[in-house]
């Protein structure tokens, strides 16, 4: 059995800044692998905090292995450049660690070592490099991430800040991570509606992100994600301008993700586009 099975079991604008849907496999064996992204600097900023970070990989041949998918989007804080860059560099620490534990011992291993940190484990560690590569390389920088790694249906998230992982099916739109917002703790313990949330002044600060403390609580999520089910992930940029139903509608009526991310940049431009805007929308496959 193979290591990445082992695993599963043990647990735009044609822009530089998009890329275009990609199908990866042989369709009689190897599932179809669907994925768009775009990101988008807005309408009142003047530079994109933003980073986004899409790896996707595929194996067919003498031992079927389960599509592979790694996605982030991080959104940065900071001024003088901090922000960027303190997002790019997360992104970056973060899929080197995964790829560096999870998928890269998977091509020369057949078996699955006794040793080997459970896949949440690796996402946590892969997360918390990133806080100490911020801290250390961006002092006054810090960013959101969210990150999910994607093997065949089965979904692993990470996440830390208020971007935002969805899944979205026939019933509509579900978001599976939580914010750590002030406005959303004050929502928890009552002292706020959501409605009040959604217009309070101080709605953006966060009590926890990357690079902004030594000992970083790292949230998880596992998922099934069922053939025709989306997963979205996306800064608030998006979610902040356009309501969930929305982007319900925007995706279902997309004739491919890459238009589906692009339709939902443009609808949160149409809103105004007060923030930096990134999507990254995977569908599960078949099988």
């Amino acid at each position: 059995m193979g290591f990445l099975r082992r695993l599963l079991m043990s647990d735009g604008r044609s822009t530089p800044e998009s890329a275009r849907s990609v199908e990866l496999g042989t369709p009689a064996v190897v599932p179809k692998f669907e994925v768009g992204w775009s990101t988008d600097v807005g309408k009142t900023r003047d530079h994109n905090e933003d980073s986004a970070l899409v790896i996707t990989a595929a194996q067919d041949g003498d031992e079927l292995r389960p599509s592979f998918g790694l996605f982030i989007v991080a959104d940065g804080m900071g001024g003088h450049r901090a922000g960027e860059v303190a997002s790019s560099l997360a992104a970056r620490v973060t899929a080197h660690h995964i790829a560096r534990r999870c998928y890269l011992p998977s091509l020369v291993a057949r078996e699955r070592d006794a040793d080997q940190p459970a896949l949440t484990e690796i996402l946590i560690g892969a997360v918390r490099a990133a806080n100490d590569a911020v801290s250390q390389q961006v002092p006054g920088g810090g960013t959101t991430l969210t990150c999910a790694l994607v093997l065949g249906s089965q979904a692993y998230v990470a996440h830390v800040g208020d971007s935002r992982a969805y899944v979205l099916n026939e019933k509509g739109l579900e978001q599976i991570t939580h914010d750590h917002s002030l406005v959303d703790r004050l929502v928890e313990t009552g002292q706020l509606t959501r409605d009040e949330a959604a217009v309070h002044p101080q709605k953006n600060v966060l009590y926890r992100a990357v690079g902004q403390s030594r000992a970083l609580e790292v949230d998880t999520h596992v998922r099934k994600i069922p053939h025709g089910e989306h997963l979205l992930l996306c800064s608030d940029g998006l979610w902040d301008m356009v309501n969930e139903a929305d982007m319900a509608d925007l995706v279902g009526g997309a004739p491919s993700l890459q238009d589906a991310c692009e339709d939902l940049i443009a609808a949160a431009n149409e809103a105004g586009g007060r923030d930096n805007i990134t999507v990254i929308l995977w569908r599960s496959p078949l099988g």
